[in-house]
């Protein structure tokens, strides 16, 4: 679950104390300073496993600057105390919109995505609204934007509901969902996408993921991800655009690479870099 897509996604940790640190006055011409999390995966982790961190390598090449990270847990006050006291001078993964950061422009799109068993009785669904859907088991994070739908249709009476906020060092939500659908526990599971699509991949079984893009009429279920900067820094903006743009099709190959469902502006899927 990745807590920069708004306050739904927001995976929690009280912040650590950014005093440890030292504390460079502004953007860093010495290094390419990346906000990470150590331990949130797919996206990243301190061993630099993450999509975000080898999107990281590949802009830090790009302005050939040694690559240097300021890790934090996500959760209340992340935004504050890495961008806010200049720790560092980038997050890799920001929705866009979202205003305690300046946006660059979108390097990706994603939606929720309902994931089932492959070759099961749910093949095929794409909206939450589908009849099959109405007598079965559907695990989803609690408070995230698709409980309001799953309410409108009447399915939440049945349904299992996985925490928001939880220490990603000790607990994974998306993957106890992704083991009780292998298992039977439930019938279908909603994550965000990349959690979906890169989980999914882990499973000990064939299972299906399907991007919720037919929901409309409520909060949104798709998403456009970008770089979060500090407000005020139009140029750095300037040149990390630039760079999103001249690779963007890199970035494209990693993010498929890592099974993250990718959408373009009219929610159609991408299924091979862009060039």
């Amino acid at each position: 679950m990745n807590s920069r897509i708004a306050a739904c996604l927001l995976v929690a940790l009280s912040p650590l104390p950014a005093a440890a640190q030292q504390r460079p006055a502004v953007v860093s011409d010495e290094a390419f300073r990346v906000c990470g999390d150590p331990a949130n995966m797919p996206f990243s982790n301190r061993d630099e496993g993450g999509f975000e961190n080898k999107i990281a390598e590949l802009i830090a090449a790009e302005v050939k600057l040694p690559l240097r990270y300021f890790w934090m847990p996500q959760g209340p006050g992340f935004v504050r105390n890495t961008l806010g006291t200049k720790l560092c001078d980038v997050i890799i993964g920001y929705a866009s919109g979202a205003d305690p950061v300046q946006n660059t422009n979108a390097y990706y799109k994603s939606a929720f995505v309902l994931v089932t068993k492959t070759g099961g009785p749910l093949d095929g669904v794409d909206r939450l609204s589908d009849e099959r859907l109405k007598d079965k088991r559907i695990g989803l994070i609690a408070a995230t934007p698709p409980s309001d739908y799953m309410l409108r249709y009447g399915l939440l009476p049945k349904a299992k509901s996985y925490p928001l906020i939880v220490d990603r060092r000790y607990d994974s939500p998306a993957e106890a969902m992704i083991s009780d659908i292998v298992s039977g526990e439930i019938d279908a599971g909603i994550l965000w996408g990349p959690n979906g699509g890169w989980f999914a991949r882990q499973a000990s079984a064939p299972l299906t993921v399907t991007a919720l893009t037919h929901e409309t009429n409520g909060p949104p279920m798709s998403f456009r991800i970008t770089f979060g900067i500090r407000h005020g820094e139009l140029e750095w903006k300037r040149r990390l655009n630039e760079l999103i743009a001249g690779r963007q099709g890199e970035i494209d190959k990693i993010l498929l690479g890592y099974g993250v469902p990718l959408l373009d502006d009219q929610d159609r899927p991408i299924t091979k870099p862009r060039s």
